[in-house]
């Protein structure tokens, strides 16, 4: 367990390591491209540890060389394995992986965590197989560990349901370039999440390869097309950052993350806007997002688009005047945790009043009380409820080596917020 200290925070500077997200579809254009890629600034963590340990299950070659990864692309023909490939609980990596092992070669078994195995993919098996791609879930429930049937996929028109997730799709157009044929890409619900699709659209377009689209419901993808060779680099995460600027919230210090623009394609670098709603100074400079706390209001929000900052943003809405509301995130049930029951139950915990509505949550700022804090084993959770810590005493975060999956180095940074300087 790691209990919060309450100390001064001061403004200061801090850095955060390369996007979750970017590092996932870089790592696959560069395994699929047509030849040496040198990646700068991938995030090293345990969801990317894990795609990259199953790309090269898959017959790729990765190095690790000074600050950068150099990845051999095999120009889309990807290796056989036999074994199974663990996943952990890494549902992006589950997600993106089962599209890229559908223009492999043989049978992979896709395989993680108990959590995992609760985690629906239904709607992509059922993308693959209008594809002609025999991929099932091994225990027929609709969710992993699942089979796939490699080299059997044709090009054409599929119609994807993207209510739960948007990597159904974003799997699909990874792999697409590699199909005969190439494929059309129809979205019939939703899209959720849709900055992720542009985070895997800007890959491929930066690889070289050719999308046509109408808004996110129509997407074409032509065969024969191949990643290109090259040097790509990764931004910093917005996502990690988001706690950051929200400890300038809750303290009314300043706090600015190195290398955040206004221009990232990552959704969440939106958060901003939110808590510039809520009452804070939002100065955007050439060289990052530095953010200064104030007075906080309630606020009515549609995060349907920044889904992983729900945790985030209800720990600012407790220390607000007034009722948050929290909408279109229902899909936040099916992440590394159920987000809504785990948030609800924590923050209840130290004392603040949540209502859980159909799709998403109604919290009554007030005065939180110390706690320990029930990570339920996921990263967001830990790092959101570490904020809390800094303004209220008794704040003990439980497991707190979760952050490991996707930020290692967190609680370092996150203690260089009471010293003043660059963390």
């Amino acid at each position: 367990m790691k209990e919060i200290q309450q100390q001064p925070v001061q403004s200061c500077e801090v850095s955060v390591p390369g996007s979750k997200s970017y590092t996932h579809r870089v790592l696959i254009a560069a395994a699929l491209s047509d030849g040496v890629c040198r990646l700068g600034n991938c995030l090293e963590s345990e969801d990317t540890h894990l795609t990259r340990e199953a790309l090269v299950k898959m017959g790729v070659r990765i190095e690790k060389a000074e600050d950068r990864l150099v990845v051999h692309g095999t120009g889309g023909r990807l290796l056989p394995c036999g074994d199974p490939i663990f996943l952990g609980n890494s549902g992006t990596s589950m997600r993106l992986l089962t599209g890229v092992a559908a223009i492999g070669q043989g049978t992979y078994l896709l395989i993680g965590t108990d959590r995992m195995a609760q985690r629906p993919v239904a709607d992509l098996l059922e993308g693959l197989d209008q594809i002609g791609v025999p991929a099932r879930s091994v225990n027929n429930n609709g969710c992993p560990p699942l089979e796939i049937v490699a080299g059997k996929a044709q090009g054409g028109h599929v119609r994807l349901r993207c209510g739960i997730s948007s990597q159904y799709l974003s799997s699909l157009l990874l792999a697409a370039p590699y199909i005969d044929g190439g494929l059309n890409i129809e979205v019939t619900e939703g899209p959720v999440s849709k900055p992720y699709i542009d985070m895997t659209l800007d890959i491929m377009d930066r690889f070289g390869v050719t999308v046509e689209r109408d808004g996110y419901t129509r997407f074409r993808v032509a065969g024969g097309q191949c990643y290109r060779k090259g040097d790509y680099a990764v931004e910093p995460d917005a996502s990690q950052a988001s706690y950051f600027w929200a400890a300038a919230a809750v303290t009314g210090a300043t706090v600015k993350v190195m290398g955040m623009t206004p221009e990232s394609r990552q959704g969440d670098v939106r958060f901003v806007e939110v808590l510039e709603a809520m009452g804070c100074k939002v100065n955007r400079e050439i060289d990052g997002i530095a953010v200064t706390g104030g007075p906080l209001s309630a606020v009515d929000v549609d995060m349907g688009d920044m889904p992983d900052l729900v945790p985030t943003l209800s720990v600012v809405a407790a220390f607000t005047q007034g009722i948050t509301v929290i909408r279109n995130v229902a899909h936040l049930k099916e992440k590394e945790s159920d987000r809504l029951a785990a948030v609800a139950a924590e923050l209840s915990k130290m004392g603040i009043t949540v209502v859980r509505t159909d799709t998403g949550l109604e919290i009554t700022g007030g005065r939180p009380h110390g706690a320990v804090i029930e990570t339920y084993n996921d990263h967001r959770m830990a790092m959101s409820f570490a904020v809390a810590g800094l303004v209220t005493p008794g704040v003990t975060i439980a497991n707190e080596g979760c952050v490991a999956k996707s930020f290692p180095g967190f609680w370092q940074v996150f203690e260089g917020l009471y010293s003043s300087g660059i963390s």
